[in-house]
């Protein structure tokens, strides 16, 4: 079963349950999956599909930084919610031994001996990661490993 149909029987599952925090938020997914393929002209793939995700939680992340510096703790905590929810369609995350072997792995791979090799790094390391781990993470770590 594919991601798609994955999130096509969660949905069908949250109508069942009468969840309606669950269901408004697996309606978003599939429309800004829809809003995605329109853009692309094509049906999204599982990878394509989890970028969309990843990029729902960014903004939904963002939002609550500016819930709670407007005092706005029901906002906050509806966004969690939904934050919560889309990670439900994410691959298991790596754990963060997996991750720094594979970035020094990449690392050994491409040759990289400095900071400025930090964008051949990134390149390299982000399509074997397949949404399993957080850019920022990443970026994070890659720069600690090639810091001297």
């Amino acid at each position: 079963m594919n991601l798609e149909e994955r999130i096509l029987e969660a949905m069908k599952e949250a109508m069942k349950a009468n969840d309606k925090t669950r269901l408004s938020t697996i309606r978003m997914i599939r429309s800004s999956i829809k809003n995605r393929e329109i853009e692309l002209r094509k049906k999204l793939e599982d990878e394509e599909i989890i970028r969309v995700i990843q990029g729902m939680i960014r903004k939904s992340e963002e939002a609550i930084e500016q819930f709670q510096s407007g005092g706005r703790e029901d906002l906050v905590e509806k966004e969690k919610r939904e934050i919560d929810i889309l990670k439900s369609f994410l691959p298991q995350p790596l754990s963060q031994e997996e991750l720094v072997r594979l970035i020094d792995e990449t690392i050994q791979e491409t040759k990289a001996t400095s900071l400025k090799d930090l964008g051949k790094v990134m390149k390299s390391i982000m399509p074997k990661l397949g949404g399993k781990a957080d850019g920022k993470l990443v970026n994070q770590l890659v720069k600690e490993r090639l810091s001297p």
